[in-house]
């Protein structure tokens, strides 16, 4: 069925066919056993105590505003990630701000960080009992004067909502963001955080969304902060400024590159952390997958968890599906009777 309204999705503007497939879904037309796969629980995972049934899950992006979750999740995603979402509505940045580089199978986006606010989207999850793991990515406004206060104001508002809260302090198109990977920055952040969850009492698993351009010399300090402070797991990595000397579109949009593009880049950071946290903390893997192999990679490099967002784009509703089921088939030739067994095996 996508492979025939492909074409047409294709034609329209990105962000004209992202809101099409936002209201599409939300008419929630699919039955969840379509999404089903045989040997399925060969694909169960425990991570930060929360039990997945697979490890697919939808990155932030797609789903800012919290519209569609539980529709996602019947297309057999393991767990959804909405927003980012910041404390006050925001625009984001000026229209065109994304780009399909078909030929590259990548986007190129400079949203900005645009979401219908903290208010409306608690109401809506609150209002649309979540069918499975849902968690919520926060950051700031564009135009705070305190951005480690909107983190906290963040947290404060979804504890009591969300299964996990991931702190995004890793998009290229909000300025002064990256700045949190240096190591006093970050240690500030996740004190404030940590003060919050003490004094509301509540055990939420923190995330640590990270960027892909960091110098290696961060890596040790990042991970030393993450595990100082009760970071339950870090997701490896968010879109890049980089690499775009190799593609095959010479679209020169400033924004953040993801898809296959970012593959290997993310691969990478991922065997690189996993050295270093020793497993002390789990992996969430982001970057390119799109097939159970490009999956497979990731989860052999360290990643206990994997999501994606342009493979959804380019290969459509039944991309969980398919990769559940392409995982499945390598698992059984390699004789592995669950994923969890192959964590960091490459590394």
């Amino acid at each position: 069925m996508f492979s025939v309204l492909r074409p047409f999705l294709f034609s329209l503007d990105p962000e004209t066919a992202h809101d099409f497939a936002i209201k599409s879904l939300k008419l929630n037309p699919l039955p969840s056993k379509m999404f089903e796969v045989e040997d399925e629980q060969m694909l169960k995972i425990e991570i930060f105590g929360k039990n997945f049934p697979n490890p697919i899950g939808l990155a932030a992006g797609f789903d800012k505003s919290a519209e569609a979750y539980n529709s996602l999740l019947r297309l057999g995603f393991g767990f959804v990630e909405v927003g980012t979402v910041t404390p006050l509505e925001q625009y984001g940045n000026p229209k065109p701000r994304i780009f399909r580089l078909e030929e590259d199978r990548a986007l190129i986006n400079r949203l900005g960080f645009n979401n219908d606010g903290m208010e409306i989207i608690k109401k809506r999850i609150k209002s649309n009992d979540k069918k499975g793991i849902l968690g919520i990515n926060i950051g700031p406004n564009k135009g705070t004067k305190d951005q480690k206060n909107d983190f906290c104001i963040g947290l404060n508002f979804f504890f009591d909502v969300a299964d996990y809260i991931t702190v995004n302090i890793s998009s290229p198109n909000t300025e002064g963001l990256r700045d949190f990977h240096d190591q006093q920055k970050l240690k500030d952040l996740l004190l404030a955080l940590n003060a919050i969850k003490k004094e509301k009492k509540t055990n939420i698993p923190l995330l640590l969304k990270i960027s892909p351009d960091i110098k290696d010399n961060y890596i040790p300090e990042i991970v030393e902060q993450a595990i100082s402070n009760d970071i339950s797991a870090i997701v490896l990595t968010n879109t890049t400024n980089t690499n775009r000397n190799n593609l095959v579109n010479k679209n020169k949009e400033q924004g953040g590159l993801s898809g296959e593009p970012l593959q290997k880049i993310s691969t990478i950071m991922i065997k690189k952390f996993y050295k270093q946290l020793n497993g002390k903390i789990p992996i969430i893997g982001v970057g390119g997958v799109n097939s159970g192999k490009s999956a497979y990679e990731k989860i052999l490099a360290g990643a206990s968890l994997i999501q994606l967002y342009t493979g959804f784009v380019y290969r459509g509703p039944s991309v969980a599906k398919d990769i559940k089921k392409e995982l499945i088939q390598i698992l059984k030739s390699e004789g592995i009777s669950n994923i969890k067994d192959v964590i960091g095996k490459s590394t």
